[in-house]
């Protein structure tokens, strides 16, 4: 037999007219009887059926037990139950208790009526009130409980109410002293005015409520208008008029779509990041180590000092991090001066794939391999739309790395939330309490706080070492979603426990070579081969592939090709050429004629070949100007020599001008010799007689203005040279 007492059954039609849910009270001891009470009926009291009648219509599936009981009394905490509750239940158990124990005799109407007469002259109650106890306490289970009061069922709640004429609701206290009635009753109407009121004023524009519900009243709630200064102002309606403030937000908060009106008054974006509902693990994402990294770069919140002058501060670094999302262990990082870059995120992952012990024994730090053991490659990186996860350099990194590279929508950080959780647990951690850290923007009077700064970026770069360690090795993720196989094996949530264990479980992520990660990692570009060398960013480079193959010869025979290459922008004293389809590098070194910009980065050597093109620039109306002079004045000596030509042509015959060219041209040579000689015993003769003057006291200029001078042979020279020119015989 399935029957027994407390259990639900929904009888069919046939039994009862009507589809219902009975509870069964008691069941004979034979096996015979059964008895039942509609648990949905007000007046129902207890029938009785036959037990082999009711096992024939749960056995032909026309009925059937109910598996949850919704009609329950409460069973929970007795400490929960408010006294005055417990007080009435008791009260009522005393007056039904002597009637439920006797079982049978309670469920038979004579012996019933009996026991409830007993009853009333007991306690003093009426029938009614103890019929009602007794409904309660059978619909309710048979259980005292049963018999608390439901003090939820009274009134009306959530029932809408239709207006009448009288005004609803308790009278202020503002009413009782005035007198009159303030507010009206609220109908579909001035609803549909309050909400669309509310959703213009309030969540469209931004208003506070006191705010929208003023605008509301000039807008819907007014008469006429007065003119103030030719402004029209509205009369508004009296208070017995309009609704009250305390009605339009009842009826706002009642009426409006909470998650429609959080969107209009925040945003969608704002909406997504602080309030949108969680209810998802990005755990769930990566199945195993290294199956899905996380990436993303943030300003660090300390001010550093350089390491060449401590007294100079060179302001906040740039922290890169990079997360397993499986195990939440970080993989790699990197701090450096450089602005969110590709650069800065190839470092970093870059150092994911190193091994930590060689790496933490550069910066003097110790550690064992089983305290930062990852040095591997992740399938999957997960990275914001920041230009360096866009760029071609991170397109070359997928196609011959063969990680998958996921970026997440625009503005929308909580689609990383591990890393950056990160950020604010390095913060809180080790940067808020150090020397030179950023708490909040410095008010006036305040000390500058970037005056405190006493690390250098090596120094710093300790810290966060440190740090990594201690939180791969020792933080306890407290809301990490553990597996049962991890709870078997004792794993505790901490990110090295569970990188172990994935990788014993699930098997280790896959490795490259250094070489092959830095050649994929660094920027790529194009060369081109010249017979000046391979030329990059102005910049001239040769090396021992070149010289071999002559390729500066086939360049200057063939003309100029391009040549991939991969370049490090820290450092341009060697470039890479990339051969065998990336497999392999050609180390190139600049040439004589760039050592000038040897030990030079990328960004100085691009900052000054642009400050060469400004001066170039700069400089090219004041050559203009020079060549608009230079041209004026050859011009002007053209024409005076074409003049003074064209004057000695009526006297000579074409022939004669150019018959004796060979002479004309011994002569012209003559001349210039002589007329441009050093002579420098002019020099030396001068300056005898300037000390000779400087002695003697007797010449005078009577006597000095008598001299005559020698007569001297160059001058019959100069003599004969002009009569050859004037072909005039000696």
């Amino acid at each position: 037999m399935n029957i027994f007492e407390n259990v639900l059954i929904e009888l069919p039609k046939e039994l009862t007219n009507v589809s219902t849910i009975v509870r069964v009270l008691w069941v004979d001891a034979s096996g015979i009887d059964v008895v039942t009470i509609d648990v949905c009926c007000a007046n129902a009291l207890p029938v009785w059926h036959k037990c082999l009648e009711l096992e024939n219509i749960l056995a032909e599936k026309k009925a059937h037990i109910l598996e949850t009981d919704i009609y329950a009394a409460y069973s929970g905490c007795e400490d929960m139950i408010p006294e005055n509750h417990r007080r009435k239940r008791d009260e009522a158990w005393e007056v039904i208790a002597p009637i439920v124990n006797n079982k049978e005799k309670a469920f038979l109407s004579v012996e019933r009526g009996t026991l409830i007469k007993q009853a009333v002259e007991r306690t003093g109650r009426n029938k009614v009130t103890i019929y009602k106890y007794l409904r309660r306490y059978w619909q309710g289970g048979q259980k005292p409980n049963a018999l608390l009061p439901k003090f939820s069922n009274c009134g009306g709640a959530s029932k809408e109410r239709h207006p009448q004429e009288n005004k609803r609701g308790r009278p202020s206290k503002q009413d009782k002293l005035k007198g009159k009635v303030t507010g009206i009753n609220v109908d579909l109407e001035i609803r549909q005015i309050i909400t669309k009121s509310a959703r213009i004023f309030h969540e469209k524009q931004g208003r506070t409520l006191k705010d929208a519900y003023q605008h509301m009243l000039q807008e819907y709630f007014s008469h006429g208008c007065y003119d103030s200064d030719g402004v029209k102002i509205p009369i508004l309606l009296g208070e017995e008029q309009r609704p009250s403030f305390r009605q339009f937000c009842y009826w706002y908060y009642k009426e409006r779509d909470f998650a429609k009106s959080l969107k209009l008054r925040e945003g969608q974006h704002r909406v997504n990041l602080r309030y949108r509902e969680v209810l998802g693990d990005s755990t769930q994402m990566a199945s195993h180590p290294g199956a899905e990294w996380q990436i993303d770069s943030t300003i660090g919140d300390i001010y550093l000092v350089s390491s060449l002058d401590r007294k100079r501060i060179i302001g906040r670094p740039i922290l890169y991090l990079i997360v397993d999302l499986f195990s939440r262990l970080i993989v790699g990082f990197n701090i450096s001066l450089e602005g969110p870059s590709w650069l800065g995120a190839a470092l970093a992952l870059e150092n994911a794939t190193t091994d930590k012990v060689k790496f933490c024994a550069e910066h003097g730090i110790s550690i064992t391999a089983e305290q930062w053991p990852c040095h591997h490659l992740c399938k999957s990186l997960l990275t914001d739309r920041g230009s360096e996860y866009l760029s071609a350099n991170a397109t070359h990194m997928v196609k011959s790395l063969g990680i998958e590279l996921q970026n997440t929508p625009a503005y929308r950080p909580d689609w990383k939330a591990v890393v950056e959780r990160l950020f604010r647990l390095i913060n809180d951690e080790v940067i808020h309490w150090e020397p030179g850290a950023v708490y909040k923007p410095r008010e006036r009077g305040e000390r500058d706080y970037r005056l405190d700064a006493i690390y250098t970026l090596e120094e710093f770069r300790k810290i966060i070492i440190r740090l990594i360690i201690y939180y791969n090795n020792y933080h306890w993720l407290s809301e990490y979603p553990i597996n049962r196989a991890m709870i078997s094996d004792g794993v505790d949530p901490i990110p090295c426990e569970l990188w172990n264990w994935g990788i014993h479980n699930y098997g280790r992520p896959r490795f490259e070579t250094t070489e092959i990660i830095r050649l994929n990692l660094l920027p790529t570009a194009e060369a081109s081969i010249t017979r000046r060398g391979i030329n990059f960013s102005g910049l001239r480079y040769t090396c021992e592939l070149a010289n071999k193959e002559q390729w500066f010869l086939k360049a200057g025979i063939k003309g100029s090709w391009k040549q991939a290459i991969a370049y490090d922008p820290r450092n341009l004293d060697n470039i890479y050429l990339r051969l065998d389809n990336d497999r392999h590098l050609e180390i190139c070194h600049l040439l004589p004629a760039s050592k000038a910009y040897q030990r030079c980065n990328w960004y100085e050597v691009a900052d000054h070949f642009t400050e060469t093109n400004f001066a170039r620039h700069d400089a090219k109306p004041r050559q203009e100007q020079a060549k608009a002079a230079l041209n004026t004045y050859i011009d002007d000596i053209k024409t005076s020599a074409s003049e003074q030509t064209v004057n000695t042509f009526d006297s000579q015959t074409k022939n004669s001008r150019v018959k004796d060219i060979r002479q004309n041209r011994k002569a012209e040579r003559e001349y210039e010799q002589e007329l441009n000689a050093w002579d420098l015993r002019e020099n030396l003769c001068s300056e005898s007689e300037e000390q000779l003057n400087s002695t003697s006291t007797v010449a005078t200029l009577e006597t000095d203005d008598e001299y005559v001078p020698p007569h001297r042979p160059i001058d019959e020279l100069r003599k004969s040279l002009i009569r050859k020119l004037n072909n005039e015989s000696y």
